[in-house]
């Protein structure tokens, strides 16, 4: 056999594009749409990452890298929650308000008098993924629900709900967008 020349960056993209776009293409159309690029124009006349419409709105701040490593020093009692403690993971800094995520230790044991107050976020999102342990839970539309290790759920904006019961060692990964947001306790 013949030995083959390596074949240019260039021609080694364009012979996989051809491959990808060649899949089953003959057999049947596509479902997906091609989509344009919405005015994403450089100075030279090429395509770039910036867009028409960032000057239309307000740039944000560039994010920076936040990096936070496990210090039980770090779980302070200084958040929305008396019987919560925090530790902010800096992603509220690094995106310059876009976000927070923080890790919850709700100290046990579990008091529902001091805990289970109907309430609501107004926020853009919020993410709740449980590390350790337990929490029973309340949201509207969805009812009672248990949440253990390895357990995840979204909180759509403004979602009535509260944490009924949990484990002494329970421990949430808490992510909400925006960083700064306003909680509304409401009368059951």
């Amino acid at each position: 056999m013949a030995k083959r020349k390596p074949a240019s960056r260039p021609a080694v993209k364009t012979a996989v594009r051809k491959k990808w776009t060649g899949l089953g293409s003959a057999a049947k159309p596509s479902a997906r749409k091609t989509i344009k690029s919405k005015g994403r124009v450089s100075t030279a006349g090429k395509t770039t990452t910036k867009t028409a419409t960032k000057s239309k709105s307000k740039a944000r701040p560039k994010q920076r890298i936040a990096i936070s490593h496990h210090r039980e020093e770090a779980f302070k009692a200084d958040g929305l929650r008396a019987y919560a403690k925090y530790r902010d993971l800096g992603i509220a800094d690094a995106t310059h308000g876009l976000a927070r995520a923080h890790v919850i230790r709700l100290q046990g044991p579990c008091n529902p008098d001091e805990v289970s107050k109907l309430h609501y976020h107004d926020v853009e999102f919020q993410m709740v993924y449980v590390l350790k342990g337990w929490v029973k839970t309340y949201m509207e539309g969805e009812g009672e629900t248990l949440m253990q290790q390895g357990s995840a759920w979204t909180q759509p904006p403004r979602i009535r709900h509260m944490i009924l019961d949990y484990s002494d060692d329970v421990e949430l990964l808490e992510v909400i967008l925006p960083a700064e947001f306003k909680t509304v306790e409401l009368t059951a």
